[in-house]
Parts: structure tokens; C-alpha cells; sequence
């Protein structure tokens, strides 16, 4: 199998060479590293990761700002964003702008590698807690960002993934419970993505949320 192909991107030095220590350690290949958001830009173009891990307070162009330019341009890349802040406005903001997961850097290596490992099966990564706010935020967030319900907008095999994959399912996994095969449920995805425009399963998440298609978790 095909090692992953990583790019890092954080104007810490020492940090991006730990990060990639681990990296390389989990199996995963480190095709470069940037020190900033422009170097990141050009990077990820010449180098084509396939996932890039992205601070967001870094010279020149920020890391929110910089996953924004490249979703347009590379739809497929994903981007995780990696920080120290645990600000709800930062997490909110990369959520919206395309990044797949957001982890905070005082996680531990091991869950880091966890979540990072979930990627290839369709998991979003984030930092234990970030998930219930992302929900919460999307789903109570007022007027101004509620979506009505429209059933019609999706067909009844889309609605049983999307709530699938509100319960935390993967595509591998919707795929056996449905006995389909994961390319067909990746079709599905990639509809219900296009026809509620967005751009991810974490925003789907929350659209089913605002929707009233799933209930909110609760503790």
C-alpha cells in the first residue's frame, strides 16, 4: 500500500520536525514542510499532498485563509488544521473555509496518530470536545445561519447516508450495513455534498443537525 503523502505547514521549525518524526513513524510519508501560508500555496501545488496539516497564525497568509484559496483550487486535498488555539471563532471559521479536522497541539502523539489515521476512512479529526461545538454552533447558532428543512432536496437512499454519517459511520462501514459498495456510497456523498452545497462531511453533519434530520447529542 502507498505510503499517505504529508505536507506540514507551521513557522515552528522544531515543531514541523517533531511532527514529522511522528509522521514517518505512523508510516505516513512527509513530502515537505513550509514555514508559512504563501510557501504553503506553493507546496501543496508542486508537491500534491494529500493531506496537509496547517497551523493558523503563520506569516504572510494565515492557515484559515490559505485552506480557503487551496479548497477552490484542489478540492480533493485535505486539510487539518493543527494549533494552539482553541478559540470557537478559529475552529468555526476552518470548518467553513474547508478544513476536514482541527487538532489541538497539546494532544497527545498517540491520539494525534489516531485521528489522523481515521482520515483514510473517511473520519473527520478532531480534538476531543471540537465536535459537540462544531454541532452545537451550526445547529443553535440563530437565525442567521438556519437552514429550513427540505426533504425533497435529497433522495431517501441520500437521507439514510447523511444520518448514517451523523452517527459517526464511515463510508466502509454504510457501505455493509446497506449492502452497497463503498464506491456507490462515495457517489451518494459526493451528491448530498454538491446539492447542499458544502463542502464537507463535518458541515453535512451540521446540515442534518439545523435540519432536524438527526437530534442533537446530548450528555
Amino acid at each position: 500500500m502507498t505510503a499517505t503523502r504529508v505536507l506540514i505547514a507551521d513557522d515552528h521549525a522544531l515543531f514541523r520536525d517533531g511532527m514529522a518524526s511522528l509522521l514517518r513513524a505512523w508510516g505516513m510519508d512527509v513530502v515537505g514542510q513550509a514555514s508559512d501560508g504563501l510557501e504553503a500555496l506553493e507546496k501543496v501545488r508542486e508537491l500534491r499532498p494529500e493531506i496537509l496539516l496547517m497551523d493558523i497564525g503563520m506569516p504572510k497568509l494565515g492557515g484559515i485563509e490559505a485552506t480557503r484559496l487551496l479548497k477552490a483550487e484542489m478540492p480533493e486535498l485535505k486539510v487539518v488544521i493543527v494549533t494552539v488555539s482553541d478559540d470557537d471563532d478559529d475552529l468555526f471559521e476552518a470548518i467553513k473555509n474547508g478544513a476536514m479536522g482541527y487538532i489541538l497541539k497539546d494532544t497527545s502523539g498517540d491520539e494525534v496518530g489516531g485521528l489522523l489515521a481515521g482520515i483514510t476512512m473517511g473520519r473527520a479529526p478532531l480534538s476531543a470536545g471540537l465536535a459537540t461545538k462544531i454541532l452545537t454552533e451550526f445547529a443553535v447558532s440563530g437565525s442567521r445561519d438556519r437552514v429550513p428543512a427540505d426533504p425533497d432536496r435529497l433522495t431517501d437512499r441520500e437521507t439514510e447516508i447523511l444520518v448514517a454519517v451523523c452517527g459517526g459511520a464511515t463510508n466502509k462501514e454504510i457501505a455493509a450495513s446497506l449492502s452497497i459498495s463503498t464506491n456507490t456510497v462515495n457517489f451518494h456523498m459526493k451528491n448530498i455534498l454538491s446539492k447542499l452545497r458544502l463542502r464537507n462531511r463535518a458541515q453535512a453533519v451540521a446540515y442534518a443537525v439545523r435540519s432536524g434530520l438527526v437530534d442533537l447529542p446530548r450528555d
